[in-house]
């Protein structure tokens, strides 16, 4: 008998990690094959950690590790996994994912690395024990709203900046970056702002991200109400942690829904992710509507509508800034898988250049 059939969603033993009548639907096909439904919470060295119906099992990622980094299997995937006397035991393949958060790799390779699957919220913690870095926050952001999740920044800490007025401050800055973005101030110590943190978290599937020593872990055990991940204490030297997590793990909170706790990340490359960029600067988006041009770069062109914003300071240049420097270097990693793109954009520069050419001549002309 096909055992994900047998049970309603809301009755299912895997409900409590997400388990609904839509993954229901799509596995369908494998239960008829005599597969298991299960959630991948651990993801090490060609095994993985499954929980299925009848516990959590290991099971090989042989058949689901294609040269694709962006195609392997992570944790959140929902899979379909051997039935229970099989030796060694498979993981034969995942269900097409929801939301999938992705990001350049470190190295000079062009490739997206898969950090986490089927997330409803990316939770973006940040440390106010440090000066707040407010484009590694959008460019969190931006990474977030392309995954398809809703972003929510948590500013850890907050019991190092005991001053109300000046956490007021703090919270502004980050709310003037994060268009559309909740902004939670939380401190685990003192058990502040936990509970607006697990009513989000409760909705669904939560991936939490941030550099190392943004108090990651700690966050972690305050949602779970005990001590499950370890914690190290940040070096007084520059306020930095170091790498506590080593995996991505899936937790289950006891209020409801599941976390994914990430490792610190050093670096968070763009991949492409024109329409999360878009969506962290959506007031520049909207001044641009009002353009002259529809092509408007906001350099120097006449009536353009952003840099009048800029003079009459309804939008800081700061921001501004940002957005040209993530466009370029998102631009920059499409263009390095994409063929098509390159072309287009050296097209572009050769234009760009004979104008330049161009205005250098004719001012030359004038000049004798």
């Amino acid at each position: 008998m096909n055992f994900s059939s047998s049970l309603s969603a809301s009755s299912h033993p895997l409900a409590s990690l997400g388990w609904d009548e839509e993954w229901e639907a799509v596995f369908s096909p494998y239960g008829a094959q005599g597969l298991l439904p299960g959630r991948v919470v651990r993801v090490d060295r060609g095994q993985c950690d499954v929980v299925t119906a009848g516990g959590a099992v290991r099971a090989d990622t042989a058949f689901v590790t294609p040269h694709d980094p962006l195609r392997v299997v992570c944790t959140g995937d929902w899979v379909a996994v051997d039935p229970a006397g099989a030796v060694p035991r498979y993981v034969r393949a995942y269900l097409p994912r929801r939301t999938a958060f992705v990001r350049s790799t470190s190295s000079k390779r062009s490739e997206g690395q898969i950090l986490a699957a089927n997330v409803d919220h990316a939770v973006v913690a940040v440390s106010l024990a440090l000066e707040l870095d407010l484009a590694r926050i959008e460019r969190f952001l931006a990474l977030a709203w392309e995954s398809g999740a809703q972003p929510v920044v948590v500013l850890t800490k907050a019991d190092l900046v005991p001053d109300g007025a000046t956490r007021a401050h703090l919270v502004q800055d980050v709310e003037n970056s994060a268009p559309g973005v909740p902004v939670v101030t939380v401190s685990a110590r003192d058990g502040d702002g936990v509970d607006v943190l697990a009513a989000i978290a409760a909705g669904g599937t939560s991936v939490l991200l941030g550099q190392s020593g943004a108090g990651k872990s700690t966050l972690a055990n305050a949602l779970l109400g005990e001590d499950v991940m370890d914690v190290q204490a940040t070096r007084d030297v520059d306020g930095k942690g170091r790498h506590t997590t080593t995996t991505r793990n899936l937790l289950v909170l006891p209020g409801g829904g599941v976390l994914i706790d990430t490792p610190g990340l050093r670096g968070v490359g763009l991949w492409d992710a024109g329409t999360g960029v878009g969506q962290v600067f959506a007031e520049i988006e909207e001044f641009a509507e009002g353009c002259r041009f529809h092509d408007c770069a906001h350099e120097s062109e006449p009536g353009c509508a952003v840099l009048e914003a800029i003079e009459t300071g309804d939008l800081p240049q700061r921001r501004l800034d940002s957005y040209r420097k993530l466009l370029r270097e998102n631009q920059y990693i499409v263009a390095k898988t994409d063929a098509r793109l390159r072309a287009e954009i050296r097209k572009d520069w050769k234009r760009k250049g004979a104008i330049g050419r161009a205005a250098m001549e004719a001012k030359r002309g004038r000049l004798r």
